[in-house]
């Protein structure tokens, strides 16, 4: 039925109904009493309507749908239908509350910084990502101007300007940013922060591997082409001179191959493609090893010790003899000959240390911590004598991270270095016997 006809026709029969008794009250005792009569019933449903226009009136001031007032006739069809909205409009505001705290959820866990706008950008809401990127603070800042926050004048240029298809690059709180502003709806904007400093970063390293890993092999590729090129424009060398030429030659071959051999470790190293695959090392037998290739490599100029007293751990056999052996060809290479280098292995209290000592040149406190990036040297002239590749260190750094490994270093010019490498205690081999303390070879 229509709603309408449900509201008129209970009104019209109580008019009806009322205007009856006023007549039958005329007839029986007269115009007077019927007229009062009339007069009086209009008046009572006049105030009947006042009163639940009253409790409509306070309701609508708190409007709760659990307090909506019950009515009586046409007053419980309007109060029904303001319930059904009422009810509604809670679910709607639920839902509403809901997806808001949803979107903000998804919001704060984006890598990218998101910042809310009104039309003359005041701050309206902003994810971590952009208080961290641009040093706002959701809390202090909301309702402020964004231009007043972001002291830039590369960023007022560009809200002057207004080009906003095309990104903003802007160096800012000591990152390198993309910044970008995205109109949407009438009233609002979006300015989006995406930090590229850590991708600059590696781009960087990069380049610099590219321009060192050159420079590297040009050199030996000069010399064994030139020799080259000498042996065919001169048929007649002397035997002395053909065999020096030889000599250098082959030292050069050798240089090239360690050096591909070791940027194809470092590749290996840090794919995805070759997980670790832990299994029992035993450290007795890997120090042992070491120590032959140490001794071979030193020729008697040094005094090298091993000392071990610490359980074997799990990991990967070739690639701790790789950054053990790397650690230890360094101390033999800068050690000057009569000098002494002590190899260690014990349990400390953060877990099993390897351990290498030596008396050599040391190394300035300025270039510790660059130390394991790759192709990085202290004295280049002197790592030339010494036939590095200036990738044994950042070998050992991929090394130590796939085994949850730390390396420690302490050193001072002229008084020799210490090279520490820290596994946890996890790394411990199950039912894993202490090795004995006794020194185990000293050359």
């Amino acid at each position: 039925m229509n709603p309408q006809l449900l509201f008129w026709v209970p009104a019209v029969l109580r008019m009806s109904l009322m205007l009856l008794g006023a007549l039958v009250l005329w007839f029986m005792f007269g115009p007077v009493v019927g007229l009062g009569a009339g007069v009086l019933g209009a008046c009572l449903m006049i105030i009947v309507q006042l009163h639940y226009l009253y409790r409509l009136s306070r309701w609508l001031d708190n409007p709760d749908s659990e307090k909506l007032p019950d009515g009586w006739g046409a007053w419980t069809d309007i109060f029904s239908r303001l319930y059904r909205l009422r009810r509604d409009d809670e679910k709607n505001r639920t839902e509403l509350v809901e997806w808001l705290a949803r979107f903000r959820q998804a919001m704060s866990l984006l890598p990218d910084g998101v910042v809310i706008m009104d039309d003359v950008l005041f701050l309206e809401w902003c994810n971590p990502a952009a208080e961290r990127h641009l040093g706002l603070k959701n809390s202090r800042d909301k309702g402020m101007r964004v231009t007043n926050l972001i002291r830039s004048p590369d960023f007022m240029d560009y809200i002057i300007l207004g080009r906003y298809e095309h990104p903003l690059t802007l160096t800012l709180r000591e990152r390198k940013l993309f910044v970008q502003i995205i109109p949407f709806e009438n009233r609002r904007q979006i300015l989006v922060t995406h930090d590229v400093t850590e991708s600059e970063r590696i781009e960087m390293m990069r380049r610099d591997f590219i321009a060192n890993a050159s420079h590297e092999l040009r050199t030996p590729l000069t010399v064994i082409n030139g020799f080259l090129e000498i042996a065919s424009s001169q048929a007649n060398l002397d035997p002395p001179t053909r065999a020096a030429h030889l000599k250098l030659m082959t030292e050069q071959g050798h240089r090239m191959q360690n050096l591909v051999e070791d940027m194809l470790t470092l590749t290996r190293l840090e794919s995805i493609d070759y997980p670790l695959r832990p299994e029992r090392v035993a450290i007795g037998s890997l120090l042992d090893q070491i120590l032959e290739e140490a001794k071979a490599l030193s020729a008697g100029r040094h005094t090298i010790t091993v000392e071990a007293d610490g359980p074997d751990v799990r990991g990967s056999t070739d690639e701790l003899r790789s950054a053990f052996g790397n650690l230890v060809s360094n101390a033999v290479r800068y050690t000057p000959d009569g000098g002494s280098i002590t190899l260690s292995w014990r349990m400390g209290k953060n877990g099993p240390q390897f351990a290498v000592r030596d008396t050599g040149i040391g190394i300035q406190a300025e270039h510790i911590h660059r130390l394991t990036e790759r192709f990085y040297r202290v004295d280049k002239s002197r790592s030339r004598e010494t036939q590095g590749t200036g990738l044994g260190l950042a070998i050992v750094k991929h090394v130590l991270l796939r085994h949850d490994a730390v390396l420690s270093i302490e050193s001072k010019p002229e008084q020799g270095s210490t090279f520490i490498v820290t596994f946890p205690m996890s790394a411990v081999a199950p039912d894993a016997a202490a090795l004995s303390g006794d020194t185990l070879a000293t050359a």
